[in-house]
């Protein structure tokens, strides 16, 4: 294959190359455009593509990278003819000989600059208004969670924080989900008291669903994202009986598969209980919608 066609490739604008596949972007601002992240579920978006650079930065997987980078997530493979198979497929290009090799030279990811950051507590606010419409009342979200005051590029936001173990944040607003680097898992110990238990979330907005419900039965970990599995390993290695509260898609199927074929019988499914919903925040903001219905009728009888 000649390197011009690699370079062909290169060029296809990554709106263009999404379109194809069926995403249009949330929002855009200046050179940004927001997408909900293509290839898992999630409400609010966390994928930025940058069009002047034509890079992409996946801010809840913690990484990105250029076209060939982001067929790779769509396929799952880092192999590097599989991924131009992909675009060829998707963009309708003729499909290039086989002995392509991977360029020396990749371009940087446009990841996040986050500067000044300062966590403090999370008093109530807009950002507690946005979690209790989550189904997440006060006094859950204050136990866990701070304030998390940053800027980038000169401007300065806020949004709910929660800590994980390598000194990052996982953010979250009403308008953006994020992650202050470093990425890494959540790890919250139950007080008091040694257990051999552990939950296991992949988001902080399932555990903080749990807490409100009083599922929480021991220590719990959160994944910040299925890519962590591996690196939660390191925690969960320890505890007797895992109880895995996982998403209901195809991501959350794969990440239990993965924990059962290295636990074992330690695995325990706990997805039954939200059956009907996407994932435990879901599920709980339907529970706390039916309890609101029938403390209205019991007051209108």
């Amino acid at each position: 294959m000649e390197r011009t066609e690699i370079e062909a490739m290169r060029q296809i604008p990554l709106a263009d190359f999404l379109a194809r596949l069926g995403y249009e972007p949330v929002r855009r601002s200046g050179n940004e455009l927001w997408y909900c992240a293509p290839y898992r579920n999630e409400r609010t978006p966390s994928f930025r593509v940058n069009v002047a650079k034509q890079l992409w930065y996946d801010f809840g997987l913690g990484k990105g990278g250029d076209i060939f980078t982001l067929s790779g997530e769509f396929i799952g493979s880092g192999d590097f003819m599989k991924q131009v198979k992909f675009i060829a497929e998707t963009a309708n290009m003729p499909m290039p000989a086989s002995d392509v090799r991977k360029p020396a030279v990749l371009p940087k990811p446009s990841e996040p600059v986050f500067e000044g950051v300062e966590a403090v507590p999370l008093h109530r606010s807009p950002l507690t208004d946005y979690l209790a419409e989550r189904g997440i009342p006060y006094a859950v979200a204050s136990s866990y969670c701070c304030r998390l005051n940053y800027g980038e590029r000169g401007k300065r936001y806020f949004a709910v924080g929660f800590p994980n173990v390598a000194g990052g944040y996982e953010i979250r607003s009403r308008f953006f989900k994020g992650c202050v680097p470093p990425k890494d898992v959540s790890l919250v110990k139950a007080e008091c008291f040694p257990t051999d238990v552990c939950s296991v979330f992949e988001g902080f907005m399932d555990f903080l669903s749990a807490a409100t419900l009083g599922l929480e039965t021991g220590d719990c970990l959160v994944l910040n994202s299925v890519a962590n599995v591996e690196k939660a390993m390191r925690d969960l290695d320890g505890y007797g009986c895992i109880d895995c509260y996982l998403d209901h898609d195809e991501s959350g199927r794969r990440t239990l598969e993965t924990l059962k074929g290295h636990y074992k019988e330690r695995i325990n499914d706990r997805s039954a209980l939200y059956d009907g919903c996407k994932d435990l925040n879901e599920y709980l903001q339907l529970t706390t919608k039916k309890e609101l219905n029938n403390n209205s009728k019991i007051k209108g009888q």
